[in-house]
């Protein structure tokens, strides 16, 4: 579902992404990580359609982003770690623009967005303007919006920041049923038991390169056993560091 070719992305003589391969299948719940400034963000917005790469290739559903990103921007759904919502809006009026831009008929757009506030505990608000919801809420009405036109992907970057357990527990569940029900599902995060809890597969990214990729069971069996913390402190450097810090 995801295709990613030798992807390179260069800010001036920074390189942020460095001949990049990996394909995620349909209906895997793939996790990304990395230290800051791995790639791991400039990858999501290459793959979404916000950054042209400045080498190689990325598919979805096999739709080239570069070549047809209309075609490929409508099989997926984007949540991005700093989202923007329209303030001024209602929750109901948010979700009826949104569903105008995926060209959902009318009655089948009341119907989703009816299951969906339903189903993120959002009914009483639906009248109520965004900028009078709490941030909790707001991510909540973010992933009804990304759900709406049901995309083949979803992308989603730090899916957890500032959230309740609640709605915690209610988003790890839902990632976890809609990449079983067929949906894609490829998310960055700096909370390792988030990962080790619901991947699929993990990849690990470190200047732009991917280091290891497997399942948590494959990246114990070939780095030594442990945690994903260890797994992913040995790869990165990050245990020398902490180390270091320590003796200090």
């Amino acid at each position: 579902m995801i295709r990613i070719e030798g992807l390179t992305k260069h800010y001036g003589r920074v390189v942020a992404l460095d001949g990049l391969n990996l394909h995620v299948p349909r209906g895997e719940l793939f996790c990304f990580l990395g230290p800051n400034g791995a790639g791991k963000t400039t990858t999501i917005k290459i793959l979404t359609g916000l950054l042209r790469p400045t080498a190689g290739r990325a598919e979805i559903g096999g739709v080239d982003i570069s070549a047809d990103p209309v075609a490929a921007k409508r099989k997926i759904g984007y949540i991005p770690d700093m989202p923007y919502l329209y303030d001024r809006l209602t929750p109901v009026e948010y979700l009826r623009f949104v569903a105008d831009l995926y060209g959902i008929p009318p009655r089948v757009a009341a119907e989703r967005t009816g299951g969906l506030l339903k189903l993120f505990g959002l009914e009483e608000q639906g009248g109520s303007l965004i900028r009078n919801l709490s941030h909790g809420m707001r991510q909540r009405l973010l992933y009804c919006a990304n759900l709406l036109h049901e995309p083949e992907v979803l992308f989603i970057d730090e899916p957890l920041i500032g959230l309740d357990p609640y709605t915690i527990r209610l988003i790890k569940n839902l990632l976890k049923a809609r990449s079983r029900a067929g949906m894609t599902i490829f998310l960055t995060t700096h909370i390792l038991a988030l990962a080790q809890d619901v991947a699929d597969r993990i990849g690990i990214v470190k200047d732009g390169r991917l280091t290891a990729l497997g399942t948590m069971e494959e990246l114990r069996a070939a780095y030594g056993g442990g945690t994903l913390e260890d797994v992913f402190l040995a790869l990165t450097g990050g245990s020398d560091a902490v180390s270091a810090e320590y003796m200090a």
